[in-house]
């Protein structure tokens, strides 16, 4: 997009600057480059870094897979959670998703068996009131970082043997 503006003084070629030219009729023309605004990403790139660290060390002291989906979850939030959940794939057994809907003010947190062997219903519960804490005071990270360090606690570490 270019704006034209009226100069008020007279302009020597070496003068102008960039985007400029001197018209003709000695008038100034200015073109500027005017980008929109990028849409905002939910998380700034520090609340990124911590729930990462977040989910990597609950990941490699429990064995299990921490997962996290943010994004709308449809009419029946369960079964989508379940699906994304299915996405893991192999470590769907051993996988703990926390998937949130913001916009539908709704979350689900699905185990798979080897997950939910290990950390019981009871604290998920836990988890979530914490989470519902947290996302009244507008708080989506914390919310997020506090449940995946509660499900990784109940879950305990895990001492897997080295692949030979």
């Amino acid at each position: 997009m270019a704006t034209g503006e009226i100069a008020g003084r007279t302009a020597d070629a070496d003068e102008l600057g960039t985007g400029e030219a001197r018209m003709s009729t000695g008038r100034v023309s200015v073109a500027r480059r005017v980008e929109p605004e990028r849409p905002r990403l939910p998380f700034s790139a520090g609340e990124l870094a911590r729930l990462d660290e977040a989910m990597a060390v609950a990941s490699r002291s429990t064995g299990l897979e921490f997962a996290v989906y943010l994004g709308d979850l449809g009419e029946d939030t369960r079964k989508q959670a379940e699906e994304l959940h299915a996405n893991l794939g192999a470590q769907a057994s051993e996988g703990v998703l926390i998937a949130v809907s913001p916009g539908q003010r709704k979350f689900e947190i699905v185990t798979g068996e080897e997950a939910h062997r290990r950390i019981p219903d009871r604290t998920c519960q836990l988890a979530a009131m914490s989470m519902v804490a947290s996302f009244k005071e507008d708080e989506l990270i914390d919310g997020l970082v506090s449940a995946v360090r509660m499900l990784s606690d109940a879950a305990g570490t895990s001492f897997k043997k080295p692949d030979h």
